[in-house]
């Protein structure tokens, strides 16, 4: 039995099924959860299927989370999509459900859940939706809807297909969402857009940016500078792809300093592979894209340095 049939019998046989994603959600979190939902929902509609989570306004399009209680988790299926390890998950209660799911494509440095379906080679968790649903489509149901979310989480994660992460069944599964109803030209313009506020912040970080003699380059965006610009730290997603546009630039942090002080780590590359620096700072993720976590500016410094050695090894290296 593969893990997908596994997943789709304990589906089959829950009533009340609960799916949580990561917070500080992205279009994948948002559109594999909720599309996934939205497929369970259309092909078994005597069921309670649930989407809890944060609700930001910058991601209404997508759709709206359902609140739960406790109560809710009686005897529940709960599946938890795109979220590599436990203390991100967005939710209290997933532990008390019947049964607990995994499916994500981040390397699995925290294997909870039973059954996992972990495909670190996938370009987004979307897309591990869509394939879920490719391989019972007899018995599964595509909405419109379902298919414009998980276009809407593929897109996002393969950064509008131009990542690494981009398979030839990346594409495939994007056309068939396509056929199916997604409206890719719609989505497509809404990821692309930034509001103005975001426009000024990107100026300033290509004003700002850092460049280090080995290609590593950073930003750091202090409580000043995002309360200048009037943005918070949910908005600064749209500014971190901007160094790879540079074609001097390998590898890239961009260090955003939260309410508390502490500062919140992207880090991104072309070529370097930085998880590898994100796990040594509280973090973790994919070669290429990571996040991680700096205390002060100490630890900024330290963080920065050993970007800079990445970078520098991996010009040794090709």
């Amino acid at each position: 039995m593969t893990v997908q049939t596994e997943i789709l019998n304990l589906i089959k046989q829950a009533k009340t099924i609960i799916i949580q994603r990561h917070q500080r959600p992205d279009p994948d979190a948002i559109g594999s959860q909720l599309g996934l939902a939205e497929i369970i929902q259309a092909s078994f509609p005597d069921k309670k299927v649930l989407a809890p989570g944060k609700q930001y306004h910058g991601f209404d399009w997508l759709g709206q989370m359902d609140v739960v209680t406790e109560a809710d988790y009686q005897d529940a299926l709960v599946m938890v999509l795109d979220t590599a390890n436990q203390p991100r998950i967005d939710g209290e209660f997933y532990q008390a459900g019947s049964a607990l799911v995994k499916i994500d494509h981040h390397p699995n440095d925290d294997a909870f859940g039973d059954p996992q379906w972990v495909d670190v080679e996938a370009s987004s968790t979307s897309e591990l939706i869509y394939q879920f649903y490719a391989a019972f489509k007899s018995e599964l149901t595509l909405t419109a809807d379902a298919a414009k979310l998980l276009y809407a989480g593929i897109v996002g994660d393969t950064g509008r297909f131009l990542y690494d992460a981009t398979k030839p069944s990346t594409l495939r599964a994007a056309a068939a969402l396509m056929e199916a109803g997604a409206d890719a030209t719609a989505v497509n313009r809404i990821e692309d857009t930034i509001t103005l506020p975001v426009a000024r912040l990107s100026a300033y970080v290509y004003e700002h940016l850092t460049q280090l003699d080995s290609g590593a380059a950073y930003v750091i965006l202090t409580n000043d500078i995002m309360d200048s610009f009037e943005i918070g730290d949910a908005s600064t997603a749209g500014v971190v792809p901007l160094p790879g546009r540079i074609d001097t630039v390998k590898a890239w942090a961009i260090f955003v300093q939260q309410k508390e002080g502490d500062f919140r780590i992207r880090l991104r590359s072309k070529g370097p592979s930085i998880n590898g620096v994100a796990k040594l700072h509280d973090g973790g993720g994919h070669p290429m894209a990571s996040g991680a976590k700096a205390k002060d500016q100490a630890e900024i410094e330290t963080v920065v340095r050993e970007l800079d050695q990445v970078a520098r090894d991996y010009e040794k290296e090709v």
